[in-house]
């Protein structure tokens, strides 16, 4: 008969203060290993580095968006959608914007302006439609302004859009 104090448990080896097992250890470093070469051949392909290219990268989410509002944040490259409440006349000083107003799902309004400059206007774009974009957030106290919803003409830029009734604008 053993002992239950003579038991012998199996003991798994834990590496550092954070308890990780060698499986969890090369889980890790396999995706360090993917995320600094994405990384690196990310950068290598735009051949430049700008501003913009280290700005905190966000994707879909309301709250993100909210929370730059909440703290007057600037150059944060985000990803959502939003419903058109307003059109508004386009911007002719300096480049081209074809400026309108969404209001997101948490009821933020914000105001895109979209360089038809450098992209194709939305011209079947009204009131009540549903759009997706990406860009760059900059804090204003209406809500903020998405902007650089189109192509870097000079590659030093990520390039932003606009998805309606399933075309991409940009």
């Amino acid at each position: 008969m053993v002992c239950p104090s003579k038991r012998v448990e199996r003991k798994t080896r834990v590496y550092s203060i954070y308890n990780v097992t060698w499986h969890e250890m090369k889980k890790l470093i396999l995706i360090s290993a993917i995320v600094l070469a994405a990384s690196y051949f990310g950068f290598v392909q735009n051949k430049s580095v700008s501003i913009y290219n280290i700005v905190e990268t966000v994707h879909n989410s309301d709250d993100i968006i909210g929370s730059a509002f909440k703290n007057r944040r600037n150059k944060l490259q985000v990803e959502g959608q939003g419903v058109v409440i307003k059109l508004l006349p386009d911007d002719l000083y300096g480049s081209r914007h074809q400026r309108f107003i969404v209001r997101l799902n948490s009821l933020q309004t914000l105001l895109i302006a979209h360089n038809i400059d450098l992209a194709p206007r939305i011209i079947s774009l009204r009131k009540g439609d549903n759009v997706f974009f990406y860009g760059v957030y900059e804090w204003n106290s209406k809500g903020g302004t998405i902007h650089w919803t189109h192509h870097d003409p000079e590659g030093r830029h990520t390039a932003g859009w606009i998805k309606h009734n399933g075309k991409k604008y940009q």
